[in-house]
């Protein structure tokens, strides 16, 4: 199988139902995706396939094959992509374990709808647990990244 991870062309010959984020993770060392639930339902495995949010844990690698899979160390390798920017200016981080899954959920909002609306952050978002509660920070930070006025 034929994939493209962080714009690098990668060739997979394992079992074609192991989940995505086990490649990521356990053969490719990108451990920025985040095994939480294993059931598609916390949100912390989100990476983006082909430009959608998508949940690594349940998706297996015969359907990422052929498709362009972006992790957060792929998203901006330096860490100044806008929604990682905002993260940092209002910390929005308090264990952290969520965050990346947060962040590659944030930036596909983004990228989907610029200019987002407090029911488009609901509706997006919806999709990722934070157990810390850290849910107002990622609202403002969603909104700074987006160029909004936060208060």
């Amino acid at each position: 199988m034929d994939i493209v991870i962080n714009g690098q062309a990668r060739s997979f010959e394992g079992d074609p139902e192991m989940p995505l984020l086990w490649y990521l993770r356990d053969e490719l060392g990108l451990t920025g995706a985040k095994f939480g639930c294993g059931t598609g339902l916390c949100g912390a495995c989100v990476v983006h396939i082909d430009g959608i949010a998508s949940f690594s844990c349940v998706t297996p690698m015969s359907v990422a094959e052929g498709t362009e899979v972006v992790t957060i160390e792929g998203l901006s390798p330096d860490g100044t992509h806008p929604v990682q920017a905002a993260w940092r200016e209002l910390n929005v981080a308090q264990c952290g374990y969520c965050q990346t899954g947060q962040i590659m959920q944030a930036a596909a909002l983004l990228a989907a709808t610029p200019d987002p609306t407090d029911e488009d952050i609901d509706a997006a978002m919806s999709q990722n647990i934070c157990r810390c509660g850290t849910y107002p920070r990622i609202r403002a930070a969603i909104k700074r990244a987006a160029g909004q006025e936060v208060r």
